[in-house]
């Protein structure tokens, strides 16, 4: 396996996306969909899709079964131009992903692999070794991975999404990270959870703001904001991925923390006129 810059673990998944006026209210009812549509999905799918079309080399490690959904993941990765190391696996990740035009989301996870028995260790030791930098997503098979990526003493980035402050399986990946990112979906005092991060040892900490952009908390503690790039929005889905590789694809070039957010900024930008992860996706699955 040749040296990469980044090396991700995550989710790669076949995703159904189902477009409502509405997030569903929890009473028994009926909605009409305004649109849906099936493409790739995964966050780290999207975080390789995005390190790509910025010309960033990479490896995504992702598990899929010998299932449908399976053939149809690999075979877009690969049209898109990613290279990727599949592990194999009981079942492909599958959501159903409910989402209005405003942004809202509620993913409803299908099926979801579990962690391997270890046997590529030795070959993703070696990938992880040799790259710039490691990003590690919330599954099953990147928390197997957590110690090894450690022991290779690359900078390891993390994201925890909607994370609440509190729930016990975010917590390895945030002791662990040099770089934690977030949403501000669940926080009520974003700012204070990065901070708090950089306490815990992380040397930079984001949180996405939606529209309003995003804050970050650097090494020495100093505060930083970016807006976020006027577009005009056909899904959500995506951005915050592309948001986290901009920023490490300008941070591994020796941009600022300032410079680097707004790298971010604009590579979220340029997913969100797609309604698939990213626009290099856009003549593979149309």
């Amino acid at each position: 396996m040749s040296a990469v810059s980044v090396f991700i673990a995550g989710p790669a998944s076949w995703n159904s996306i189902v477009v409502l006026d509405r997030l569903p209210e929890p009473v028994p009812h009926m909605q009409f969909a305004e649109e849906t549509w099936d493409t790739v999905g995964g966050t780290s799918a999207g975080k390789a899709l995005s390190l790509t079309s910025l010309g960033r080399s990479v490896l995504l490690y992702a598990l899929a079964g010998s299932d449908e959904h399976g053939g149809r993941v690999r075979a877009a990765l690969a049209d898109a131009g990613v290279p990727t190391r599949w592990g194999g696996a009981e079942v492909t990740e599958r959501h159903l992903n409910l989402m209005t035009r405003q942004g809202g989301r509620v993913s409803l996870y299908l099926a979801s692999p579990s962690a391997t028995d270890g046997a590529d260790d030795d070959e993703l030791r070696s990938a992880m070794a040799a790259a710039d930098a490691i990003v590690l997503d919330l599954a099953a098979e990147p928390l197997r991975l957590l110690p090894i990526a450690r022991e290779t003493g690359r900078p390891i980035w993390v994201d925890v999404h909607d994370y609440d402050g509190e729930a016990e399986f975010h917590r390895p990946f945030l002791e662990a990270a040099d770089a934690v990112f977030c949403n501000a979906d669940r926080l009520d005092d974003p700012v204070a959870f990065l901070r708090s991060c950089i306490t815990a040892g992380a040397t930079l900490a984001v949180c996405t703001l939606g529209a309003d952009g995003a804050v970050a908390v650097d090494a020495e503690g100093a505060e930083h904001r970016v807006g976020a790039v006027p577009v005009e929005v056909v899904d959500t889905n995506g951005a915050g991925d592309a948001f986290l590789a901009g920023v490490l694809d300008a941070s591994l070039s020796g941009a600022s923390v300032s410079d680097a957010l707004a790298a971010g900024a604009r590579s979220a930008s340029s997913v969100l006129g797609t309604r698939h992860l990213n626009p290099l996706l856009d003549s593979v699955l149309g």
